[in-house]
């Protein structure tokens, strides 16, 4: 069987406003590394979007996640509590500190961690949590910010895929001690690379400014009182960032409408109890950085719904995070069951600005098609 063209790729960076404009600004005042003035008009637009104070822009999205440990004084031999399904950056990133990562197992309905799975997992060496806002849907950050002031530890809001996420009218990455984000090429907002870091205490934040530019002071040229890293955005990636900012409502409400309109076409398949749809809490605002669905019937149905969607369709679809406890460098035999099924069954839709309705309707055919010839399959059987 020959492979159909691709269609409709998962996701694809739209560049709809200015970031032409800005970029060859940029070169053109031959400002194009890691100084130049779009970086700051990057973090503060940013900054002003999220309704919080200072970002630092950075390199990538990982960087700003270590970032935010070193300033939140992250140690060797201590614990930090990770969500189990997500990225392996955010555990990467504790393992740069030296420190060791718990993994915490999530909720079956939402895929995010809880004050419980928290729970389950803290040891009394445990510093801090990383919170990750899966798949666009904000955690639940007022009951783990609770747990965390209860217990004396930190919390990082990892929001590289919930940018514009809110809890209560409430931009994530403002809950916690400190928030990093992603603006890799298919997140909402993208500079191509990069990242951004938020920390909430001035003093803490000044020290992960000096930690970004190589421990240089920041009042005395060339001198480093500190060892440090060059983990700085360059101004040509920062004017692209600038572009995607003043678009931010496009791409954010973009999602909204492509995730409305795949939970209508697909909803008979869930009411069958084919497939399971995302949920989004009351007061919680989920941005649908992928629209993601799980699978009935484990990974073999997942795997060939997944192929022949790409296949015959020219759909374009990823599986779920294989979840960090089971991968080599962290595996120590730990069982954290819904974690565990939500990768076995979880596909990632296409989900990017300007997905016609027509071309929506195309993807959700051939769901519909493939998930019931699966369903077909079974009965046979």
């Amino acid at each position: 069987m020959s492979e159909a063209p691709l269609r409709f790729p998962v996701s694809r960076p739209v560049l709809a406003g200015r970031e032409r404009d800005y970029v060859c600004d940029a070169i053109d005042s031959e400002w194009i590394s890691s100084t130049g003035p779009y970086i700051g008009r990057f973090e503060s637009a940013v900054s002003d979007y999220l309704g919080i104070e200072e970002g630092l822009s950075v390199c990538n999205g990982t960087v700003a996640i270590h970032l935010a440990c070193l300033a939140l004084g992250l140690r060797p031999g201590q614990d930090v509590i990770v969500p189990s399904l997500t990225f392996v950056a955010s555990a990467n990133a504790v393992a740069y500190c030296g420190a060791n990562p718990v993994f915490a197992d999530c909720d079956p309905e939402t895929w995010n961690i809880t004050r419980e799975s928290l729970e389950a997992v803290w040891t009394p060496s445990t510093a801090g949590v990383i919170a990750v806002h899966l798949y666009g849907l904000p955690a639940p950050m007022k009951e783990i910010t609770e747990l965390c002031e209860e217990r004396g530890a930190w919390c990082i809001e990892d929001c590289a895929q919930g940018f514009g996420a809110k809890i209560d009218g409430q931009c994530v990455g403002s809950f916690g001690d400190a928030s990093s984000f992603s603006f890799f090429g298919n997140k909402i907002i993208s500079t191509g690379e990069g990242g951004m870091v938020f920390v909430r205490d001035s003093q803490k934040r000044t020290f992960a400014r000096m930690l970004r530019g190589q421990g240089m002071d920041l009042n005395r040229r060339y001198w480093h009182p500190i060892i440090g890293y060059n983990y700085r955005m360059t101004n040509v990636a920062a004017a692209i960032g600038l572009g995607q900012v003043e678009k931010a409502d496009l791409h954010l409400g973009e999602r909204r409408r492509i995730a409305a309109h795949y939970a209508e076409a697909l909803k008979p398949l869930a009411d069958e109890g084919l497939i399971a749809l995302p949920v989004e809490p009351e007061g919680y605002h989920n941005v649908h950085w992928l629209f993601s669905i799980t699978v009935a019937g484990g990974a073999g149905v997942r795997d060939r719904v997944g192929a022949r969607l790409r296949a015959v369709h020219g759909v374009e679809n990823r599986p779920f995070f294989v979840p960090m406890h089971k991968l080599p460098m962290y595996d120590r035999g730990q069982s954290l069951p819904n974690s565990e099924s939500a990768s076995r069954c979880g596909l990632n839709l296409p989900t990017y600005t300007g997905l016609a309705a027509a071309d929506l309707d195309v993807i959700c055919e051939a769901i519909h098609e493939e998930v019931r010839r699966e369903s077909r399959v079974k009965v046979a059987a």
